[in-house]
């Protein structure tokens, strides 16, 4: 595995159809730790980003609650991780606000916005651990570097975070010498080293078979439930939405702008629910779709060879 230049201080892919999905199951453990749902943690108003003149996404307002597991949803490059950039402080949007808790992040200073950063942690889609180190060296970097911990007091939240994370007992191993989804949950682990208030996660389950991305799934529900984490993910991995999201927006990339925000098992069912959404959380089954789209309008879509 190779080295990465930057450092964090920061689904289950199965054949089962939506319905199909433990519904009733994935809302008792969504209910059971989920605390705080009052306590804003961020709020989006009318955000607009993009790159130069170019605007890729407009209009994006929604709000992550303490105790949120909010995902960041959409198609292939409608802009979710650039949105997931801006959320983090690595890119300035066009316009628009971004709120942690009551402070506008991108109307602060830079030294305001580096203590805000402080309260949240990265899990990147690479698990971006350091080749040359061991997981607890991984892990301890950032207490090294934005505390004044003892080595072995470093060494001890090492090995906690890693427990957390159900790595223990593995801490003097390289991350050439586990699997990948013992990576992602040894970059998990260096996130919470600082006990961020906030998570984000970029395409967590990108490269897991469904086994170890529902492993990583239930351990996402673990730490929320023991540590009141907030999770903010980009994901297009529908298993894992149906599983563990409380709430979501789906990014739709011709609108450029939220087609749909919500929990996403309402969603399925709303009768307004944006066709475009609509196709996402069915797997782009599109008889369905339509269906659903009949049944609250009242209006058959017409067949694309139909003349109009």
């Amino acid at each position: 595995m190779a080295d990465h230049n930057m450092m964090p201080s920061q689904s289950v892919a199965s054949g089962e159809t939506p319905q199909n999905l433990p519904i009733a199951k994935t809302e008792e453990k969504m209910q059971s730790g989920q605390p705080g749902q009052q306590d804003l943690r961020i709020s989006v108003n009318q955000l607009q980003v993009g790159y130069g003149s170019y605007v890729l996404m407009h209009d994006v307002t929604f709000d992550v609650h303490a105790g949120d597991i909010f995902f960041i949803t959409g198609g292939s490059g409608c802009g979710k991780s650039t949105l997931l950039r801006v959320l983090m402080g690595l890119k300035s949007p066009q316009s628009g606000a971004v709120f942690y808790g009551q402070t506008d992040f991108w109307g602060s200073n830079e030294d305001q916005r580096r203590k805000l950063v402080r309260e949240t942690g990265v899990l990147f889609q690479s698990g971006a651990l350091w080749s040359s180190m061991t997981l607890a060296e991984n892990v301890g970097l950032p207490l090294q570097q934005y505390t004044d911990l003892s080595d072995e007091a470093i060494r001890e939240q090492a090995k906690l975070k890693l427990a957390l994370a159900g790595l223990a007992g593995f801490e003097d191993y390289y991350p050439s010498e586990i699997s990948g989804g013992m990576c992602k949950r040894a970059g998990l682990a260096r996130a919470l080293a600082l006990d961020p208030k906030i998570l984000f996660l970029d395409e967590p389950s990108a490269g897991l078979d469904p086994v170890s991305s529902r492993l990583l799934d239930d351990l996402i529900l673990e730490l929320r439930a023991s540590l009141g984490t907030t999770f903010v993910i980009v994901s297009h991995e529908l298993a894992s939405i149906y599983a563990i999201a409380s709430n979501l927006i789906f990014l739709d990339a011709q609108t450029r702008q939220v087609a749909a925000c919500g929990n996403p098992h309402q969603l399925l069912h709303a009768s307004d629910t944006a066709p475009s959404a609509m196709l996402f959380l069915t797997r782009g089954e599109r008889n369905h779709a339509e269906t659903e789209q009949t049944e609250k309008t009242g209006v058959s879509t017409p067949d694309k060879g139909t003349a109009i």
